[in-house]
């Protein structure tokens, strides 16, 4: 119970933490649809799951890996992929066609599958992410381990998940309320504000890079 009770408070925060992906999420349910917005969900949650194993079974390394300079250099890259995102996302256009098809634009099993990639990369282009779950594993494993279960970590972890995901569905259902309000200057209003939280992610992340490696 105690690990159940700390998952659903470790994936409510996670969930209300606002980073890139939380905007993209919104903006996507906002012009494309709660299917398309679902299925760039799904494509974090999968990346989310990757690094929990990786973090899992490399325990030992990732916790060496979030002190030593390989964490700087992950950084620098990072920051890089989401500098140049929020750049080219600040300057896109938006034409009068884009808004008349702002609502389930997406319709095909291939744009689905598209979004849920989009999810998948930029979470994957997110150094900081490996690192927080390593994080909450840490959080975890003493609970896990007096719970005498083998099953205690996996209890945790997909507590969190649920949780996490949960939420995000309400963002999105929450996001479609938004709908009747866009306009073109609003979508361009949105690229830009993205585009802007987009940069100063990626300079965080290059700037702490270029002091780790000092």
């Amino acid at each position: 119970m105690d690990l159940i009770l700390k998952g659903l408070l470790t994936g409510f925060i996670l969930s209300i933490m606002i980073g890139p992906v939380f905007f993209v999420l919104l903006e996507t349910s906002i012009r494309k649809g709660i299917r398309a917005a679902i299925a760039f969900d799904l494509g974090v949650l999968i990346n989310d799951m990757l690094y929990i194993l990786v973090a899992y079974i490399f325990y030992n390394q990732v916790s060496e890996l979030s002190q030593g300079q390989d964490n700087s250099i992950l950084r620098l890259i990072g920051g890089s992929l989401f500098l140049v995102y929020g750049i080219v996302n600040f300057f896109k256009k938006v034409g009068e066609t884009k808004i008349k098809s702002t609502v389930d634009s997406a319709s095909s099993a291939k744009d689905y599958a598209l979004y849920a990639l989009k999810g998948f990369l930029l979470n994957l282009a997110n150094p900081l992410v490996i690192f927080y779950w390593f994080s909450v594993m840490t959080l975890g494993a003493k609970d896990a381990a007096s719970d005498g279960s083998k099953g205690g970590m996996l209890m945790f972890i997909s507590t969190i998940l649920i949780t996490f995901f949960s939420i995000d569905l309400l963002k999105i259902f929450g996001a479609k309320k938004l709908r009747p309000l866009v306009t073109r200057n609003v979508l361009i209003g949105l690229n830009r504000f993205i585009g802007i939280v987009f940069a100063l992610f990626g300079l965080v992340l290059i700037v702490q890079g270029v002091i780790g490696l000092k």
